[in-house]
């Protein structure tokens, strides 16, 4: 049967291919969606840029037919219609014709009323709330969503074998697992099962017959073979958890072994510290030197949409966003017994010394559309808040030598078009599952270091 598809502009916006999105179905979109995008079409954002990008799409379509009555979209038999009527559709008395939402909501009734099966798309939650009220059936756009936030891809897991077997796995650095030897717990059955892994998955191996004995390890695509960097100590930092090991692991290994690192937790893990600390240690205390500069990007969307109308030079601009890496800073060069204010002071000053020499460099995420790095160590930090277009976009910049880490937390996003499902850290995650060229860690509540307070919030709020 087929559906006509209403779409709200923010769908537009969030993705112009959208309209290419509904197969044999019929997409609708109403003519006031037009002078929404006519006001975005002259911004230097994204968001001007997706507005810019559907003009010409619908431009092109239009050289097909009557957009009126209707122009294909593809061989499946999708078409594409802007709407003009249901201006006499009855609203709620007190609902503002004006409104531009609410515009889109009587064409959505008009055409239900017409017996079409009609579906708003929007990724406006009051949006599809106000649909309901007038009994319109409403999605939101699923397109870039990604599975439920319990069941992404943690880039770890707990299997479990006999003592024997891990006393064997411990002999040497050179000794490995077979797979097949492994399994995992099912927590409802209370049972084992042969277990399935990804490549570049961390695992805590347990033994089934003795609680204390275990090991760590990784699955490199064909067996399970030991940690490289378990036992070392970038900048002076050591990993303080099983969650931190892996973190360190993934963080130390080459630009050419790992090139993109997807960092996951709540607050209060060390993401950004040992992002920090490892990155530092790659530049200052390896040589020759692994990386040029170490890069800061951190998207904000009051930052990414009006950094332009701020004062001052790019640097300043951001730097108001940015003071959790000096606090970071401050605390790996510093540690935490310095109580005179003249030390204090040094360290302050050596912090500034690492912006003053580039090298450590923040720039905005917006402004990495179309570079192409060189021995870079990137950080991209609350990518919970960036779009999968951005995700996709920084992550195809490196060129070689170039490392990307991802961090963020899906959990706490404040970009109010995005969720735990289509924000561009999920996304990347499970889009890039099972890459030898990607090592993930998903960090626990419980492995939160910052202090008991935090840890405690992670978990209860």
């Amino acid at each position: 049967m087929n559906k006509y598809y209403v779409l709200d502009t923010n769908v537009l916006l969030y993705s112009p291919q959208s309209i290419f999105s509904f197969n044999e179905h019929t997409v609708i979109i109403p003519e006031v969606v037009f002078e929404e995008l006519d006001r975005f079409k002259s911004e230097a954002t994204e968001r001007g840029a997706h507005s810019r990008q559907v003009s010409r799409i619908i431009d092109e379509l239009r050289t097909k037919g009557n957009l009126l009555d209707g122009v294909p979209l593809n061989s499946n038999g999708g078409i594409l219609q802007i709407e003009t009527n249901c201006l006499e559709t009855a609203l709620p008395p007190h609902w503002d014709r004006a409104k531009a939402d609410n515009r889109i909501l009587q064409i959505c009734k008009g055409l239900a009323e017409a017996s079409l099966p009609t579906i708003l798309v929007s990724r406006d939650t009051n949006m599809r709330v106000k649909a309901v009220i007038l009994n319109i059936q409403a999605e939101d756009y699923r397109s870039d969503k990604v599975a439920s936030i319990e069941e992404q891809y943690t880039g770890r897991a707990i299997v479990y074998t006999s003592s024997a077997t891990i006393d064997r796995f411990h002999l040497d650095d050179n000794s490995w697992l077979d797979p097949e030897l492994l399994n995992q717990y099912d927590e409802t059955n209370h049972t084992l099962f042969s277990a399935s892994f990804v490549t570049n998955q961390f695992l805590l191996i347990r033994s089934t017959d003795n609680d204390r004995h275990s090991a760590l390890g990784r699955f490199d695509g064909e067996k399970i073979i030991h940690l490289k960097y378990r036992n070392r100590n970038p900048f002076g930092v050591s990993p303080r958890n099983i969650g931190q090991v892996f973190m360190q692991e993934c963080l130390m290994m080459s630009a050419e072994e790992a090139p993109l690192v997807i960092i996951k937790g709540p607050a209060g893990t060390a993401k950004t510290f040992y992002a920090l600390a490892v990155g530092l240690h790659r530049h200052l205390d390896c040589r020759p030197r692994d990386y040029q500069h170490l890069l800061i990007c951190r998207p904000y969307i009051p930052m990414d949409e009006d950094i332009g109308y701020l004062p001052g030079s790019e640097s300043e601009k951001i730097g108001p966003f940015l003071r959790g890496v000096r606090d970071n800073l401050f605390t790996l060069m510093s540690g935490h017994t310095m109580t005179e204010s003249k030390e204090i002071a040094q360290v302050e000053d050596t912090v500034q010394m690492l912006f003053d020499k580039h090298i450590i460099q923040t720039e905005a995420l917006a402004y990495q559309r179309g570079r192409s790095l060189y021995k870079y160590w990137m950080i991209l930090d609350e990518m919970q808040n960036a779009t999968p277009r951005q995700a996709k976009g920084v992550i195809t910049r490196p060129g070689l030598g170039t490392k990307i880490i991802l961090l963020g937390d899906p959990e706490q996003i404040d970009n109010p078009f995005l969720d735990s499902r289509s924000n561009g850290l999920s996304y990347a995650s499970e889009k890039m599952c099972g890459s030898k060229l990607c090592f993930q860690v998903t960090l626990q509540h419980d492995e939160c270091e910052r202090s008991p307070l935090a840890a405690e919030a992670a978990s209860k709020m």
